[in-house]
Order: C-alpha cells, then structure tokens, then sequence
C-alpha cells in the first residue's frame, strides 16, 4: 500500500483539537490505538487510506498533515482559571486550537507589518500599582477603555477568539516565541470578555514567561488587576458611588463598561461599601439575572487587527476561502479563531 509521509505532531495537534483520545479516535475510524499512536510518534506511516479515513474523522483536510512539524503549546506555560474542574481532554483541546490559530498569526506576520508589542514586566508589582503603571505608560490616564481588545491589539498583543467547542475554557493567555496572545471565549457578555482581555493581560504583565502561571494565587492577582486597571481607584473614588444602591451600580456600569457584578466588587474592594451592602447587591443582582448574563449589555468586542488584515487579503485577491486552503484547515476553522471574520469565500 502506498505509505504518506506526515508531520506526525500534525496528527496529535489534529486530534487533541478534537477533543479525542487515541482510544476513541481507533474506534471512529477502525484503525488500532497502537497503529495510530505510531503515526503520531513518527514510528510508522499511514496507508493513503488510512490518511484519508483519519482526515474525515477529524474534519481537518488531508494537506494540514503533510506540512512542517508543529511545537504544542506547553500546559506549563498556560494559566487555566478552574483549572481543577477542566478534564485533559478540554484543556488539550483549547491549546491544540490555540497552536493552529498560531499558524495563521505566523502567516500574517509574513505578510504584514503587524504592532510590535511594547508591554512592559511588572513582575512584583502588587496588581493596583501594576495597573497603574501600565495604564501610565500607555498614555490611558483615568478615562475609561473605549474597546479593550483594540487597545492590546494596538500595543502588540495578538488576539484570537476560542471555538465554541472549548467553551469550558474562559480565555488564557502565553508568551510564544516572545510574542504575547489572548485567547477569548466568544461567548460569554461583552462586559465580562472585555475583564477577560483584563485578567489575561495581568498575567502577561505581571507573570510573563517567569512566573509558572498557575494557582488560585496567580488567578486572584489577575482578577485584582483587571479591576484596577479597567476601573482605576480615583475614577470610581469620584463617581460619588459609596453606598451605591442597585439601580446606581447598574447605571454606572456602562462608564467603566463592565459588568454589574464586577463594579459591585470593585466597590467593596475600595471599602466603598460595606460587607452587608456588598453581599446584599449580589444578592438582588442575582434576581436581576445579571449572574447568569449582563441584561442589556455591550456587543462582544471583536478583533480591529484581523479584520483589516481580510480586507487587504481581499483587496489581493486572497479570501477566506483560500487562506484557510493555505493552511490545511476548513473555512470554518479560520473563521472560529477570527471572531467569525469573514468578507468572503473567494
């Protein structure tokens, strides 16, 4: 029979993206777990059949496994929040989609000239300062961030959006190769998104590629920095918001463009409420629907950067449809890490 020849990290990327097992993949597709783990371990080379039989079981055209070896993302070198209640399958399902979002951003960066990143180490920094400092050296002052997805893009931080499959996942975020990313899930409100790019860019600031990014620790400082730097202390300080009823909260939510539940928070954090207003809020927030969802909320923001690189791919000619042949992937898939980008199928 006539063996192919494939990247065999192509094949284990393809599967954990997924979300399959060796086991469950060798009964999807009649082949055995011990022939396919040699396929992914460069041990032994697929029939053309079993090539075929494997691509259509994992949706993924038959040319993304013959192209250039692939690195994984390291686990270590991601912060997953819940991490605890993640199953292997999950997580190796969201950094196998992150690794082939990564191949489209490294065939832009051919293409483009894309921002440089000018993010700066804060390691050891407690979060307030760090958001701060940051929000100061770029400029922000106290104002509120208009879109926070095109102020990281515009500061060199690349973001992609999370297939709706790896939807247990909120967002995470690495420094690959010294270039930072985001990944977001797309579909959670705008308000709580937009704390996302927050909380993933107080790990890039503040853990960078030194700090193991892991723990509730870790976590609870991102969380502290996303609320200091999309809701500075003197911003709110001077809202008058002490003793901030319900309807107040909900109101003032739309300045700092966050959600109830994290201004209520951020209230209590600069002791501009008390302990029982605190939990009394939630509590009739809650009612209000607003732990579920963000009634009357923000549109979801979606990425500036990628969708003035399909407009000049489409001024060239080059559409979604053949960027993604480019790459060995479906149109769908291109489109699930571009926030559903799309101008054309040409």
């Amino acid at each position: 029979m006539n063996e192919q020849e494939i990247a065999p990290t192509r094949l284990k990327i393809a599967r954990k993206r997924r979300g399959l097992t060796l086991t469950a993949l060798a009964k999807s597709t009649d082949i055995s777990s011990r022939s396919l783990s040699a396929y992914e371990n460069g041990e032994w080379k697929p029939t053309s059949e079993s090539l075929q039989t494997i691509a259509h079981v994992l949706d993924f055209p038959i040319q993304f496994f013959h192209g250039d070896e692939l690195d994984e993302i390291p686990e270590d070198s991601v912060s997953f929040r819940a991490a605890t209640k993640m199953t292997a399958r999950q997580r190796d399902a969201a950094l196998s989609a992150g690794r082939v979002a990564l191949m489209f951003d490294r065939w832009i960066a051919e293409r483009f000239d894309l921002p440089e990143a000018s993010i700066p180490t804060l390691t050891g920094y407690d979060p307030e300062s760090a958001a701060d400092s940051l929000r100061a050296r770029w400029g922000l002052g106290l104002r509120p961030i208009r879109n926070a997805v095109h102020l990281v893009e515009a500061h060199g931080i690349r973001v992609y959006s999370l297939p709706a499959d790896t939807k247990s996942l909120d967002a995470f975020s690495l420094a690959w190769r010294g270039q930072p990313y985001i990944f977001l899930n797309t579909e959670k409100s705008g308000e709580r998104g937009r704390f996302d790019v927050a909380h993933e860019l107080g790990h890039l600031v503040m853990h960078g590629e030194h700090v193991v990014p892991h723990g509730p620790e870790i976590e609870a400082q991102a969380n502290a920095f996303a609320a200091a730097f999309l809701m500075p202390r003197a911003s709110v300080v001077a809202q008058g918001l002490r003793h901030a009823t319900v309807p107040q909260i909900i109101s003032a939510k739309t300045i700092w463009r966050v959600s109830a539940l994290a201004l209520t928070h951020r209230l209590h954090e600069l002791d501009l409420t008390t302990d029982w207003g605190y939990r009394n809020a939630f509590v009739q927030l809650g009612r209000l629907g607003y732990r579920r969802d963000e009634p009357g909320g923000i549109s979801r923001e979606a990425s500036l950067l990628h969708s003035k690189v399909l407009q000049s791919l489409r001024e060239d000619g080059i559409g979604v449809k053949s960027s993604a042949a480019t790459l060995g992937i479906s149109v769908d898939d291109l489109k699930s890490y571009l926030f559903g980008l799309t101008l054309t199928t040409a």
